[in-house]
């Protein structure tokens, strides 16, 4: 498998058998919005190609569950710390199990690291690497030779995105530790950690034979991960991670997505309206280093795609799927996964699914009552399910979600009036009745089996 490194800007092989994921997480002083849905949902699919592929992945998630804005709210809400974030932690993982992103191995929470933080910032004080100011302890970039070599920017390039403080002896010097008399006790004075500093603490605990991967949005690569890579080289002479890996920015018309540009989109008003998979197979569908501009059309584009792979699972009779990377072997597995091996190319990827997907029912028209061939098929579709993290529903929950069970009680009960409408020929009151269910976006369909209902999604 080759992906693309940021630092390096060029694809280089990972062969590692063992791999250590660490993928940078929310802020939990809001809902998730489409942002964190990408990243996520983009991370999650690398890690299901490697299981798939064989490999023995420990995969962490972290929250950074102190922060400014965690503060704010505490202000606005009335509500503690603990409050503030355990509501929103609950809300962003029961975002991220509707997107179908698997369970990460360890979620580690800032303030659960502070002793780390702690020990991390005394060896940059000892190594001369950080000063003291009157609200806090900042890192001294002149010291460190090889500042900006993630980014590969100029200190002038970006000197904007810096918290400003006059005092500072460099304009590009970032916080390590914040001075305030509410939050921890530490050596060097009461306080609570810099953002920057928080992930270096926890990935050096949880990772002691060293990082492969480190995963983000394009947006964290400078200042966030460029201050991270910095703190790790000089406190302990190391490289944080051996590859950086970015996804694009989410835009939104065009323009970035951003809570300071009011054009955010959260992610539980999406999934009012659209099943988890049908956003994940969305969000997915660009390649996840290029930027992904959200478009309402796109994303109906995006569920009629997904809805090819559910007919075939319609046709089959088949139920929902668990779950399963072991003994991969269906040929379109290997296909895919060869695609997918290439800086997870996902274009060429899809394109193989909607041929596989066609072929299938080519085949299927052909031999309807081949059982080998059904065999062969569910079990192609299983593996695909747990490769691309999509299509885990029946065929029937998946045309019939979001229907309420008040409401689906009333579809099924006019089908039934329908059916004895037609056995006493009345076929007046049984057209009737279909034309009612249309005009509220269910469409039935007569098969051998009997009469199914799907929402219609022009309707």
């Amino acid at each position: 498998m080759q992906l693309f490194d940021s630092a390096l800007k060029e694809k280089i092989p990972l062969n590692e058998e063992k791999i250590n994921l660490y993928l940078c997480g929310p802020t939990v002083y809001d809902d998730a919005h489409l942002g964190h849905a990408r990243s996520s949902v983009c991370f999650d699919l690398l890690r299901r190609v490697l299981l798939a592929l064989g490999r023995r992945v420990s995969f962490a998630r972290n929250y950074t569950d102190i922060d400014d804005k965690i503060l704010k709210k505490m202000q606005e809400s009335g509500q503690s710390l603990e409050q503030v974030s355990e509501f929103y932690i609950a809300s962003y993982e029961r975002d991220m199990r509707a997107l179908r992103v698997m369970e990460p191995d360890f979620k580690p929470r800032a303030t659960h690291f502070i002793k780390a933080m702690i020990s991390l910032i005394e060896n940059l004080q000892k190594r001369d690497f950080a000063y003291v100011l009157e609200d806090g302890i900042y890192f001294d970039v002149s010291k460190d030779a090889d500042y900006f070599s993630l980014s590969k920017r100029q200190s002038e390039e970006n000197l904007s995105r810096l918290s400003g403080n006059s005092a500072k002896k460099n304009a590009s010097d970032f916080v390590l530790w914040k001075f305030d008399a509410a939050f921890y006790e530490a050596p060097f004075g009461r306080g609570r950690p810099g953002w920057h500093t928080e992930c270096v603490a926890m990935i050096e605990s949880l990772f002691e034979d060293g990082l492969d991967i480190h995963a983000g949005g394009a947006d964290l690569l400078f200042p966030h991960h460029e201050n991270e890579a910095a703190q790790c080289r000089c406190a302990w002479g190391k490289n944080l991670a051996k590859s950086w890996l970015h996804n694009g920015f989410v835009k939104m018309h065009g323009e970035k997505m951003s809570k300071s540009l009011n054009n955010s989109f959260f992610l539980k008003d999406a999934l009012r309206e659209f099943h988890g998979e049908v956003l994940r197979f969305y969000l997915l569908g660009t390649h996840y280093r290029a930027h992904f501009n959200y478009s309402r059309p796109d994303l109906m584009a995006a569920k009629r795609r997904l809805d090819k792979f559910y007919r075939l699972k319609k046709r089959l009779n088949l139920a929902g799927f668990d779950e399963d990377f072991a003994g991969l072997s269906a040929p379109i597995s290997g296909q895919i996964l060869a695609c997918l091996s290439d800086d997870l190319n996902i274009s060429k990827a899809l394109a193989l699914l909607d041929e596989f997907l066609n072929s299938a029912n080519a085949a299927l028209d052909k031999e309807p009552k081949n059982k080998a061939l059904k065999q062969d098929l569910t079990g192609s579709l299983q593996e695909l399910a747990s490769i691309f993290g999509f299509g885990f529903l029946s065929g029937e929950d998946y045309f019939q979600w979001g229907v309420s069970k008040e409401r689906r009680e009333g579809i099924e009960a006019r089908i039934l009036q329908r059916a004895e409408a037609k056995k006493n020929r009345d076929f007046q009151r049984a057209d009737a009745l279909r034309a009612e269910l249309a005009a509220e976006g269910i469409v039935l369909l007569d098969t051998p089996q009997g009469v199914v209902w799907e929402v219609d999604d022009e309707a």
